[in-house]
């Protein structure tokens, strides 16, 4: 004898979807008021998409849908769409941005060959320990004994800034501080009256100070402006030379600029 279900009409959600399954493996659905009815062809349909545990609401209702099935968890992306207006939030870009790492050339571009620190033949008279700046070529010799010498590419002053003269090494400092003088704040008044030392001064890693004047032999924070016609009358090195510069010669040392 075949078995026959009649139901009454369902109050709850959940009782009319028990109840429909049911009926869809029953061979004859009495529906009241109408009698018996052939079932419908049965439908072959997909497999219901696979969501997350909790995309249901969780519960029962998600055991019947899912019948307890874990999706694999999913890749977070990099960043999300905002709430509102769906754009992508550009402050996460921004930190990722700020995560890659800088470009080279963009933190020490390199001059060329020709201003590198190299040990060269020196046919002066001056005596070894003596440092001689040769500004219209750009270039810092050290005198050694024995006819030889180290030289350095160097910056020296724009058109209107060069000068020449003998000075000595009258103080040195590393990672010097900077107070730009009362004649450069009238031509640059956008100029901070301090800073503090660090890579981002423009004096660099290395101070040495030329007697009372306001000149100075030190590093820089733009390695590309070594072999140019860029200051104000400073002597600008790389801070790699200047650091070396630094090392070899003590307070006092004469300095011969041409």
């Amino acid at each position: 004898m075949r078995r026959v279900y009649a139901f009454a009409v369902p109050l709850l959600g959940l009782v009319s979807y028990v109840g429909v399954a049911a009926a869809a493996t029953s061979d004859i659905i009495v529906i009241p008021g109408v009698g018996p009815q052939s079932p419908a062809p049965r439908a072959v349909s997909a497999p219901p998409a696979v969501r997350p545990n909790g995309a249901y609401g969780g519960g029962l209702i998600e055991l019947f849908l899912t019948a307890g099935a874990r999706a694999a968890p999913a890749s977070r992306p990099a960043y999300a769409p905002g709430p509102s207006s769906g754009a992508a939030d550009p402050a996460p870009m921004r930190r990722l941005a700020a995560l890659a790492p800088p470009r080279q050339d963009a933190i020490e571009a390199a001059p060329s060959s020709e201003y590198r620190r190299q040990e060269v033949d020196y046919s002066g008279r001056e005596r070894p320990g003596t440092i001689v700046i040769d500004t219209p070529n750009k270039f810092l010799f050290l005198v050694l004994p024995n006819g030889r010498a180290l030289r350095y590419g160097i910056g020296v002053g724009r058109p209107g800034f060069e000068w020449s003269g003998v000075k000595a090494i009258s103080r040195k400092a590393e990672w010097p501080d900077w107070t730009p003088p009362p004649e450069m704040m009238l031509r640059r008044p956008d100029l901070p009256a301090h800073m503090a030392g660090g890579p981002e001064n423009p004096l660099g890693a290395r101070a040495l100070y030329l007697g009372s004047s306001m000149y100075r032999i030190h590093g820089t924070n733009e390695p590309t402006t070594i072999g140019q016609n860029v200051s104000s009358g400073c002597i600008r090195m790389m801070n790699d030379d200047v650091i070396d510069l630094y090392g070899r010669v003590p307070v006092g040392t004469k300095v011969i600029v041409m």
